[in-house]
C-alpha cells in the first residue's frame, strides 16, 4: 500500500466520520424556549417592569412544594387585592412537559396546584400578574421530585 491509498482512505475515513456526526446532530430535538421567541424578546420589557415592580414589594413570591401540591404564595399586599394572571411552568429539557395554567388566587393570596399533571424533573414557574393596574413579574426554580 502507497502513500497516495493511505492518504485516500484517511479522507474516506474522515469523510466518513463527518457524514456520522452530521446525521446523529440532524436527529436530536431541538427544542426551543418559546415557540414564539422574537414575538416574546419584543415584549420583553414589560417582563423587566414586572420584576422590578414584584421586587419592590415587601417579600418575594413564596413557592413550596409538599407531597402532591405545590403552594404560590404572593406577598402581603396582594392579599385584598383582586389579581389576575397566569402561571408558565416551564421545563427546559422538554418541550412537551410546559404547563401554562390561569392564576386563581385565593383570599389569603395562595394558591395550590395539584403536582400529578406534573412529571419529574426541573422546573422554572413563572408568575405574571396584575393587581390595581399594575403588572408584576417573578421567577423560579424548582424541582419536582
Amino acid at each position: 500500500m502507497n502513500w497516495g491509498n493511505k492518504l485516500l482512505l484517511v479522507f474516506v475515513v474522515f469523510g466518513s466520520g463527518i457524514s456520522y456526526m452530521v446525521y446523529r446532530c440532524m436527529q436530536t430535538p431541538v427544542n426551543l424556549v418559546s415557540e414564539h421567541y422574537y414575538k416574546d424578546e419584543l415584549a420583553y420589557q414589560q417582563v423587566i417592569d414586572g420584576t422590578r415592580q414584584a421586587n419592590a414589594l415587601s417579600g418575594k413570591v413564596g413557592l413550596t412544594i409538599t407531597a402532591g401540591t405545590i403552594c404560590i404564595q404572593l406577598p402581603p399586599e396582594m392579599r385584598d387585592r383582586q389579581v389576575r394572571g397566569n402561571i408558565e411552568f416551564y421545563c427546559p429539557s422538554d418541550a412537551a412537559r410546559d404547563r401554562h395554567l390561569p392564576l386563581s388566587i385565593e383570599h389569603g393570596g395562595r394558591e395550590d396546584i395539584a403536582v400529578a399533571d406534573l412529571r419529574s424533573g426541573h422546573y422554572t414557574v413563572k408568575i405574571a400578574w396584575t393587581a390595581a393596574g399594575i403588572g408584576y413579574f417573578s421567577e423560579q426554580s424548582f424541582i419536582v421530585p
